[in-house]
């Protein structure tokens, strides 16, 4: 005999409703009752029909995506797994999805694949890459034969011209259409040269546009490296396909008008650029002839030829300094030379002479005689004068003292 212990035995059933694949994904119908909200943000109710009931659970992070919020009495539909809370010891259902009961099969499946795909992250705004602003090459996957194409030609030849429209053909209805979707997508992809791709179609029934719901047209989209936008459908119809995309458009021709701006809007923008430019290129022109200005100014103050002129000016004044110094060199010569010259005259025997003075020469030996005592009474003598001789005979000679030479002594 095996003897298990509770926690083991609990742990067997848990594995066994967690390995069943009607379990692990399913849908159960019922009326809610005990509805209950945590403060946590789960939410707590019990499922109940006229033989059963079924506890039940729905998380926070599941809770937030709910576009149905279930009231006690309300008959739901729930989506979820079946398995067994250890703790209690009782098996209820992990709901991540509520719909109101009469929702249709084609509904249930859209919410159920939008639930798990969000939960992928397939949907997350972080991914989301923004839409070139000026494309060259658009291309468009959608029907050749249908209205969708001819509007989008249409609205970009009006408002955009420059760009260039490729067109992937594919199917945008029936069973058929979600491979030739795919084709459409990996056919942009490997011309390497679209900007970004248009996936469009018109408007339909859910049935018409469930191609655009298909779990394998979704990922292509994600996986698109080229930035998609969905336009399937009008204003009011979501596909799985607008989640994924990176923008949605209500309708294809509102396609053509967000994936590329009006050629009159560029044109104004390009004219007010031009203004900028004229205006900023205007300014730097009159700040560089500033800067060339002050730079030909001290050009001119520090060039050569301002140097050469005021070396030559300098020069000049040296030169001049050099003149009037040498003027007064002169001059004070000359009067130096005057002033000896006036001295020499006075010093010279003839200038002595035109005083009145006279030399007494002896002619027999032609020697002067400076002392009276070197003359004898009957000797005859010449006289010279300044302006002529004179012969002369010497009378007498008479001693004087006026040749004798006091020194005078200070006390």
């Amino acid at each position: 005999m095996r003897v298990l212990d509770v926690a083991d035995l609990t742990a067997y059933i848990k594995d066994l409703l967690d390995s069943d694949p009607i379990l692990s994904d399913v849908w159960v119908r019922g009326e809610v009752s005990n509805f209950v909200r945590s403060a946590a943000g789960h939410i707590y109710f019990t499922l109940k029909s006229e033989r059963a009931q079924l506890r039940c659970v729905l998380f926070r992070g599941q809770a937030r995506w709910l576009t149905f919020q279930p009231d006690n009495g309300d008959a739901i539909l729930a989506h979820g797994r079946v398995s067994v809370y250890e703790a209690s010891g009782q098996y209820q259902l992990y709901v991540d999805l509520i719909q109101p009961e009469g929702t249709g099969l084609l509904q249930l499946q859209f919410e159920e694949l939008r639930h798990r795909l969000e939960q992928e992250g397939l949907f997350d705004p972080a991914r989301k890459r923004p839409l070139p602003r000026c494309p060259r090459r658009i291309g468009v996957v959608t029907s050749p034969t249908g209205a969708v194409w001819h509007d989008i030609q249409t609205v970009l030849r009006r408002r955009y011209p420059l760009a260039e429209l490729v067109l992937a053909p594919a199917q945008v209805q029936g069973e058929d259409a979600p491979p030739t979707i795919i084709r459409a997508l990996h056919a942009l992809q490997l011309q390497g040269n679209i900007d970004v791709i248009i996936v469009a179609r018109g408007g339909g029934s859910m049935e018409d546009l469930w191609c655009f719901n298909d779990e394998r047209v979704a990922r292509a989209v994600f996986a698109s490296p080229i930035p998609v936008i969905s336009a399937v459908g009008h204003e009011t119809d979501y596909t799985i396909c607008d989640f994924v995309a990176d923008l949605r458009a209500p309708t294809p021709s509102a396609a053509a008008e967000l994936v590329a701006p009006h050629i009159g809007e560029l044109a104004a923008e390009v004219a007010s650029l031009c203004a900028r430019a004229e205006t900023a290129l205007t300014a730097m022109l009159r700040a560089r002839r500033e800067t060339v200005g002050g730079l030909a100014l001290r050009l001119q103050r520090h060039g050569p030829e301002n140097l050469i002129r005021q070396e030559r000016l300098r020069l000049d004044g040296r030169t001049e300094l050099m003149r009037q110094r040498l003027l007064g060199r002169i001059a004070a010569e000359r009067a130096a030379i005057e002033a000896t010259r006036r001295q020499l005259d006075l010093l010279h025997p003839l200038g002595v002479m035109r005083r009145g003075y006279a030399i007494v020469v002896d002619p027999a030996t032609g020697q002067r005689r400076r002392r009276a005592l070197d003359l004898a009474p009957g000797q005859q003598v010449t006289l010279e004068f300044y302006d002529g001789d004179a012969d002369a005979i010497v009378r007498a000679v008479t001693p004087s003292s006026r040749g004798a030479v006091y020194v005078h002594t200070p006390r």
